[in-house]
């Protein structure tokens, strides 16, 4: 890609190639656009060998590379990377290559990020995603400690924050020292990451399939038709009830393999930037008062914030833009 300051770019190219067309020495040309005539007859030469194509830029990557490591070298490389998650600094000592060789050996066949990969079993990880709205919805359940009355010790100190969990505490009548939790059951569309959450009382199967059918009526109201939904293998979705829901409801019912919560990447990258700019985004007093702010987020979310999968769009464009028939 041309730089900023570049004396020519495409269509300058094509004004200097009209320009020498229409008789114009070609010298005279050259100084009229303030570029020196080898680079004038350049441009000339490729437009006269390649047409339009000429035109454009070329990768500066040379056509071989004679010094680049050996095929044998990079292979053990990626080995010692994938089984033994070991970084350049740890690999290059063990086979006498700069830590520089060795990060560029990572970063060429994708290795370069351990996030990338597999924990288990080191092989990077496959990303996917469906064709349309609706073809697969990741859902999943995000436990939170609860806030007490006039905020917990993050908020006002510690001192201060016992004595409100205290407070709260004895308000509700309980003998416990802690105040529970909260469950933010969240529905995420795989194709749009169209997002749908609610703050509940509990993960047990009548709150999550009352919850599926408010986010499936949330779904239908934006024109997705659900056709499959994805869980982990907690109780409440293994229970034959919520099964039998879903199946009344035209949807199939998935499970994760145990132990690979990467499958359900789409909803469990959602749960931490729920964390991020939600739930810890900024001190709350209450439970009430961050629960009141889920709603604010998940508009931000789905209308406003650039998604970086979705080339810096929010979710609701690709529902509005996406192919296919929604009912």
């Amino acid at each position: 890609m041309s730089h900023r300051n570049a004396r020519l770019t495409v269509h300058g190219r094509r004004i200097l190639i009209e320009r020498v067309l229409a008789g114009r020495p070609v010298a005279h040309v050259a100084a009229e656009m303030g570029i020196s005539r080898p680079t004038a007859h350049k441009w000339v030469r490729r437009w006269r060998a390649e047409g339009e194509a000429g035109l454009h830029d070329r990768s500066s990557r040379p056509r071989t590379t004679p010094h680049r490591t050996a095929p044998e070298t990079e292979s053990a490389v990626c080995d010692l990377r994938q089984a033994r998650k070991l970084g350049p600094a740890r690999i290059g000592p063990i086979l006498g290559l700069p830590a520089s060789t060795v990060h560029r050996i990572l970063a060429r066949h994708g290795l370069n990020r351990l996030a990338r990969l597999d924990r288990p079993t080191g092989e990077p990880i496959r990303r996917y995603e469906r064709r349309r709205p609706g073809e697969l919805v990741h859902v999943d359940i995000k436990k939170l400690g609860n806030i007490p009355d006039g905020g917990g010790w993050h908020t006002v100190g510690r001192a201060a924050g016992d004595r409100n969990r205290q407070a709260t505490t004895d308000q509700r009548k309980s003998c416990k020292p802690v105040i529970g939790y909260s469950y933010i059951h969240s529905a995420v569309d795989d194709h749009s990451r169209l997002a749908y959450s609610e703050v509940l009382a509990d993960e047990r199967q009548h709150t999550a399939i009352a919850f599926w059918q408010r986010a499936h009526a949330f779904f239908a109201g934006h024109g997705i038709t659900v056709d499959r939904v994805l869980t982990d293998n907690g109780s409440c979705y293994k229970s034959k009830l919520f099964t039998q829901t879903l199946a009344a409801a035209g949807n199939t019912d998935k499970h994760i393999r145990p132990y690979r919560p990467q499958t359900n990447g789409k909803v469990e990258r959602f749960n931490h930037t729920l964390l991020d700019e939600w739930a810890y985004l900024r001190p709350y007093t209450s439970n009430t008062e961050r629960t009141q702010a889920l709603a604010d987020f998940l508009h931000t979310y789905n209308h406003h914030r650039c998604h970086t999968a979705l080339n810096g769009h929010p979710p609701i464009n690709r529902v509005n833009n996406a192919p296919g028939q929604y009912t």
